[in-house]
């Protein structure tokens, strides 16, 4: 096979055109065969084949930058700079990263987990080049989608005005995660089909081969110039008018035309946008006739595309969605916006029910944020489903214009906490720390599925500012759901004592950590330690009654548990109040994650790795709490 003769970059160079096709194929296969066992993000990487051999085949990588936006897609690439050998291990802990990883090779010039940085990061090493007095070129590959993005806006726009030499590649194939929505989508689907366009072109050629002695020539230098000529013949290209050449649209899987297209460009002065086209999935039917689904998915049979799903309790995401829909049906306030995921958020059954009150927004989170915002103030009930880690591209809005005018803005904060095989780039464990400083904002996390369902009727029912529910990437503790006419709101700032206990009190957020508290009280009771497990369903306000009721007993310790950051979370909340009240007598000791990014792998072993477990709260509360109340 010609891909165990792959070891570096320069190993395809000496390949033929035709030996660079059948490597194509054989990557392909590899990727299925691989992606089949550890699960992974099989369609962007479908379909990038030919464009990442055909950028490895004519820039010298690492010296020229080649920066994925994302990084989803590039496996490819991966396999092409040394690391083929390693796929075994993708997106399992301590092995091969699911997205670009600088710390993993020289050859992974940019990382990123979030969409629409490449571009900023190309302009951004682009003027490092020139500030040195280096000649090396730099490329940004962008997804259609991604390019919508503010952030790529401002960036085109700068790189427009600046004329810097880079080449932008515009990987085109109308499909993110979730269909795409907005202006661009629909003037890159009129560039595709443009059929004036292609009827001019073939004119025009056939006019030039008509001019006596030196239409010949001009023909042969048409052809190889004629996709960067496009933006003669179709008026208002937007590219163009930012600045940049445009070349395009170019088959992406046209691997002779895509290598001279890209040469093409790289001669050009100034800015260059590459228009290609690419199908999502490529090569492997049942990727290309679900995207959506083949976008990241876990392991699946192979030969017949199966998907293996694990039984058991439906995930929080599923119970976020069948409860949305429930409380959407009797008010008529309620919308839901997300910012291009309504699959991954659980809304895809809510929008096939309410589509007219169902709002993708593309990607675009600071825009999402203050819609919200706005559709608040006017008497609605906008219901704004996030992943907690973009959430955080929205904390200017967050705080300008949701808390700050207290609307009545409902965050529902999926992935909340470790995340598992997409790693640090994706985990949910900071947006407690950023929310809860913010004045107006109510923060809650459930215990189970059915306090999921309570919280988000509690949510609906709060007319009195912002308020936000978290919930984290996982299926539900198993218990049965109660319908909803057993539904009930909850007290704003409650919390709930689960299991009584004199010598130690344990503060636990969430289910896995009240999970991890019941064991461990279980445990201690063995050695003679009486233990408390109290739910901290609501992160702000906290219950304020409850803390200074513990302080009345100044033998008793507390431990709080916590599936977030330690500086800034719910622990330290817990130590602020203390503090503001002048009690200094109590033993305290918050468990969380501390100030490290935690790598890909499951998610109990990202928990093992910070030490939140069982095992930890044990000796914690061992070494906090009286001697005389432990059993000899």
């Amino acid at each position: 096979m010609l891909l165990d003769q792959v070891n570096k970059p320069e190993d395809i160079k000496k390949l033929s055109l035709a030996q660079l096709e059948e490597l194509a194929q054989e990557i392909r296969l590899f990727l299925i065969e691989k992606l089949s066992v550890t699960g992974g993000h099989l369609a962007p990487n479908l379909g990038v084949v030919e464009l990442t051999l055909a950028l490895h085949y004519l820039l010298d990588s690492p010296r020229d930058k080649i920066i994925f936006d994302v990084g989803h897609q590039s496996y490819v690439h991966k396999i092409l700079t040394g690391r083929k050998d390693r796929f075994d291990t993708l997106r399992k802990y301590e092995g091969l990263c699911g997205f670009v990883k600088r710390s993993e090779s020289e050859h992974d010039v940019w990382e990123a987990g979030h969409s629409s940085t490449s571009l900023s990061a190309a302009m951004g090493m682009a003027m490092a080049r020139d500030f040195k007095g280096e000649h090396n070129k730099v490329v940004a590959i962008i997804g259609d989608a991604a390019i919508a993005s503010g952030m790529a806006f401002e960036a085109l726009n700068h790189i427009g005005h600046s004329k810097e030499n880079l080449i932008v590649i515009l990987n085109d194939n109308e499909m993110s995660i979730a269909p795409n929505v907005g202006a661009m989508h629909n003037y890159l689907s009129k560039i595709r089909s443009d059929k004036h366009y292609l009827k001019m072109k073939e004119e025009a050629e056939h006019l030039i081969k008509r001019i006596p002695a030196i239409g010949g020539k001009l023909a042969k230098m048409g052809e190889r110039i004629k996709d960067c000529l496009k933006y003669m013949l179709v008026s208002g290209v937007i590219f163009e008018e930012l600045g940049f050449t445009y070349c395009g649209p170019v088959d992406g899987h046209n691997l002779e035309l895509l290598m001279e297209t890209l040469r093409q460009a790289s001669k050009v002065q100034g800015p260059v946008l590459v228009h290609v086209i690419t199908v999502k999935g490529k090569g492997y039917p049942p990727a290309e006739a679900d995207s959506h689904t083949w976008h990241g998915l876990g392991p699946y049979k192979m030969e017949s595309g199966k998907v293996i799903k694990s039984a058991g309790p439906p995930m929080y995401t599923e119970v976020f969605g069948l409860t949305l829909s429930t409380l959407a049906r009797s008010d008529k306030r309620i919308v839901a916006i997300t910012p291009a995921m309504p699959g991954g958020s659980g809304l895809l059954k809510f929008a096939a029910e309410f589509p007219g009150r169902m709002i993708d927004v593309g990607i675009a989170e600071q825009h999402a944020a203050t819609l919200c915002a706005a559709l608040a103030m006017e008497g609605m009930k906008p219901i704004f489903a996030i992943y907690s880690t973009f959430l955080q591209r929205s904390y200017d809005q967050i705080v300008h214009d949701i808390c700050r005018h207290n609307a009545n803005v409902i965050f529902a904060i999926d992935r909340a906490g470790f995340v598992g095989p997409d790693g640090e780039t994706h985990q949910g464990v900071y947006d407690i720390a950023f929310l809860r400083h913010i004045p107006n904002m109510v923060l809650m996390m459930p215990r189970n599925e059915n306090e999921l369902q309570y919280m988000l009727l509690t949510a609906v029912d709060y007319d009195s500012g912002p308020i936000a529910v978290r919930y984290p990437r996982t299926a539900g503790r198993g218990v049965a759901l109660d319908a909803p006419e057993q539904w009930k709101p909850i007290p704003i700032g409650s919390w709930e004592v689960l299991r009584e206990g004199k010598d130690l009190v344990i503060l636990a957020v969430g289910p896995a950590m009240i999970e991890i508290a019941e064991e461990a009280a279980n445990r201690l009771l063995i050695n003679g330690i009486s233990v408390r497990v109290i739910n901290a369903r609501f992160i702000k306000p906290m219950d304020k009654e409850l803390l200074l009721e513990l302080a009345k007993h100044d033998e008793v310790s507390i431990i709080t548990l916590e599936e977030g950051s330690l500086y800034g979370g719910f622990g330290s909340a817990v130590l602020e109040f203390y503090a503001e009240q002048g009690i200094y007598t109590m033993q305290i000791r918050s468990i969380a994650i501390p100030d490290v990014f935690v790598e890909h792998g499951t998610i109990k072993e990202q928990l093992d790795e910070v030490g939140i477990t069982i095992d930890r709260v044990v000796t914690e509360a061992q070494s906090i709490t009286p001697r005389r109340r432990q059993r000899a």
